[in-house]
């Protein structure tokens, strides 16, 4: 049967009294000192407290789900702060961002359409003056932009933004939305023709995606806008066919 031999190892740097003696007489090099791991702690900045500067810098969203968080610094304090802060935000989201139809030129083109934010659509109006067609659709261009507040709507003289484009293809809009073209549309045709109403207009572009935006109404599901237009077009029918009733009435009078 073998023998077995142990050797005792203690941790790197530790010495024994022997060794701290010839150390201190000179006899041993001097050992480094013990390696101690670090103390651990948490790397999960969601259970990091939450200050000031972090509810300045988070959304709505974030913001409501912080009503019952344990981990909101000194509470009374920064829950009104947060409650102001979400006020501020959805005051900011009430007001209108755009409103009305803007002329750019070939200069203002990159800034003003591509590179406007991610959330904003541009509907951009390729016209000239003195074509008839253009005149229509600009005038219902000016009162959807009056309504769906939060969407861009901009006109530029179409050879200013293409060179030589030639005029039987306008009226031409074009859909922006995060740098890239998500519809061109060549013609009065795509809008209904002649008879076209902003009601039409709005239907086509909600076609291209959730183009139209009101004030407040942030990214806006597309049947809810769809269905806003539709019962605009509605009260519109009603309100005419009343006026033409009224006025049969008066003839007859």
């Amino acid at each position: 049967m073998g023998d077995y031999h142990f050797v005792y190892k203690d941790l790197e740097g530790t010495t024994s009294e022997w060794e701290d003696i010839q150390i201190k007489l000179g006899n041993l090099p001097a050992k480094p000192p013990p390696f101690r791991p670090p103390g651990w702690t948490p790397d999960d900045a969601e259970n990091a407290p939450k200050g000031k500067e972090w509810i300045d810098n988070h959304a709505e969203e974030d913001l409501e789900q912080l009503e019952d968080d344990s981990t909101l610094d000194d509470d009374r304090f920064l829950e009104e702060y947060r409650k102001k802060r979400l006020a501020e935000i959805r005051e900011l989201a009430r007001k209108p961002r755009f409103g009305s139809v803007l002329h750019i030129s070939a200069g203002d083109f990159i800034s003003e359409v591509s590179n406007a934010p991610p959330d904003v659509w541009v509907v951009v109006h390729l016209y000239k003056e003195g074509v008839p067609e253009c005149e229509l659709l600009g005038q219902h261009f000016k009162e959807l932009s009056a309504k769906y507040t939060g969407t861009k709507f901009v006109k530029i003289i179409s050879t200013d933004c293409i060179k030589d484009y030639p005029d039987h293809n306008l009226p031409t809009v074009l859909v922006y939305n995060h740098t890239n073209v998500k519809a061109t549309l060549v013609g009065l045709h795509h809008f209904g023709g002649w008879h076209c109403t902003p009601e039409d207009v709005a239907f086509t572009l909600c076609q291209v995606g959730p183009v139209l935006s009101g004030s407040g109404d942030g990214a806006n599901a597309k049947d809810n806008i769809v269905e806003k237009v539709r019962k605009d077009f509605i009260e519109k029918i009603i309100a005419k066919h009343e006026q033409e009733g009224s006025e049969d009435s008066g003839d007859d009078n």
